[in-house]
């Protein structure tokens, strides 16, 4: 690796990897995924991408693979099984509540330090979670490790994008955006194998494993860069506005799945989010989105996501309750979904690092539109084969949209701000992945018992086609930074 002169590393940047922000700093780069201005050639580190995705698929897959055990967690430690959900809503709730705050807080740390730190404290509170004796260890184990999970979430697509050269940011960043929706697929799966044979406590043991072997890897590839400097006061207290209004937010949105009356509560998120975003931690991350170009990119992101968790969640629905398959086949048929994107999502990585970013992020959310949209009108032919199809064809769409899509973000980041463009992207896709099982809910409710499946596939699909044309639209082309402006972010 490329050894560098003393003082000439920026905050946030891999050392002796070139980063891969386009020319003159806060410029947009929308529709190619190549730099105006030619960087120096540097050497490709694909080890580091591999490490990207073995920790997004990891992330993602503690997501859902806890999902399985609630009712053995709750038989093994004596609770009801409300307290047992507490064993998946620990972890969703601060990697979701802490993403704006830990991006802000990585654009002025060394990258090295903070994978290490936030690999090593995932993989010792899953540890700790394994050997938990009663509840409130669960819980408490679980928060540490959503913590440290937002930090991997923000890490990650910077990690893969500033590895490699400009012209194969496509490429690298669909390992990350393809095995992380990978990881979330996978976890019900996985966890049902290690459920039926190894007992609850070795869904929480798998992802050790994964953590080491980054650890190993990220310690020997990535050169050693310093301490790593914990968050100011003024950070702590930016990071508690905003964490108790998303977690606000979130909570009024998985409890509305049971009763969209729920929904009123996000009401109560305003007043912390409102304060949060008039001070010193909001405007930034807002000015940076606006001025970057992004808003309509991270609008497409949250319709897509909602699109697909409105459609999985009543898909999967209807496939047990409404037309009594079983849950191996229902389990087979929503597969489709995932074997589409997996194999599509390096395709669109190449051809986003021949045509550019943008047209190949419309073509995916235009065939995830089009799966969606043939999924309305299925009526009584529900069978199997005639929705995996379908599904195929909209994971397809996913796995060409997921990779440019990030590469398009990223690219019109700021060098100095990549982590808090990448934490919003991720906030934007999860808020949709919570937004659309709620928002399936409460549109079948509306339309009453009569057909309670045709709303939520509306939804879904209107969700998808609207995402088309916030991508195909570019955004405002940025006044270019001057360095003085570039080393003022920087010193802030």
């Amino acid at each position: 690796m490329t050894d560098q002169e003393p003082g000439s590393e920026r905050p946030g940047r891999i050392p002796g990897v070139e980063t891969s922000d386009a020319g003159t700093p806060g410029v947009e780069t929308p529709d190619v995924g190549t730099p105006e201005v030619e960087t120096p050639e540097v050497e490709d580190r694909w080890l580091l991408v591999a490490v990207a995705g073995l920790l997004a698929f990891v992330a993602m897959l503690d997501m859902n693979i806890v999902n399985v055990a609630l009712a053995d967690i709750g038989d093994g430690l004596h609770v009801s099984a409300a307290t047992a959900q507490w064993a998946v809503l620990g972890y969703q709730l601060p990697v979701v509540a802490l993403l704006l705050p830990v991006g802000s807080w990585l654009d002025r740390v060394r990258p090295r330090p903070a994978l290490l730190a936030a690999t090593a404290g995932f993989a010792l509170c899953s540890a700790l979670a394994a050997v938990a004796p009663w509840m409130a260890w669960l819980i408490a184990a679980r928060l540490g490790q959503g913590a440290f999970g937002a930090v991997l979430f923000v890490l990650m697509p910077v990690l893969a994008m500033r590895s490699v050269r400009p012209q194969l940011r496509g490429r690298a960043m669909s390992v990350p955006a393809t095995l992380g929706p990978l990881g979330a697929v996978a976890g019900p799966a996985a966890g049902g194998l290690l459920l039926d044979h190894l007992g609850w406590r070795a869904v929480f043991l798998v992802k050790i494993p994964f953590c080491v072997l980054a650890l190993i890897v990220a310690w020997r590839a990535m050169p050693r860069a310093g301490g790593l400097s914990g968050p100011d006061r003024r950070t702590v207290a930016d990071a508690a506005l905003v964490a108790t209004g998303v977690t606000v937010l979130l909570l009024s949105l998985t409890l509305a799945s049971d009763s969209p009356a729920w929904l009123l509560l996000a009401v109560a998120a305003g007043p912390p989010l409102w304060r949060w975003s008039r001070g010193s931690g909001g405007r930034p991350v807002a000015q940076v989105i606006r001025t970057s170009g992004l808003l309509r990119a991270h609008g497409a992101v949250l319709a897509l996501a909602a699109g697909f968790a409105a459609m999985h969640y009543v898909v999967a629905l209807h496939l047990q309750q409404g037309e009594g398959t079983s849950a191996t086949t229902t389990g087979l048929t929503v597969l489709a979904f995932p074997l589409g994107m997996g194999l599509a999502g390096p395709l669109g990585g190449r051809l986003a690092d021949r045509y550019g970013p943008r047209p190949v992020a419309v073509a995916g959310a235009a065939l995830t539109a089009a799966g969606l949209l043939l999924l309305v009108p299925v009526g009584t032919d529900w069978s199997p084969t005639g929705v995996a199809w379908r599904l195929a064809l909209a994971g397809v769409g996913m796995g060409l949209n997921g990779g440019p899509t990030q590469a398009l973000v990223m690219g019109a980041a700021p060098p100095d701000r990549a982590a808090t463009v990448g934490s919003a992207v991720q906030l934007a896709r999860s808020l949709g992945f919570t937004l659309g099982p709620a928002l399936a809910t409460a549109a079948g409710g509306v339309a009453g018992p009569t057909d309670p499946t045709r709303p939520g596939l509306v939804l879904a699909a209107l969700a998808a086609c609207l995402a088309v044309p916030l991508l195909a639209r570019p955004g405002r082309t940025p006044v270019p930074r001057t360095p003085t402006d570039t080393a003022r972010a920087a010193h802030h």
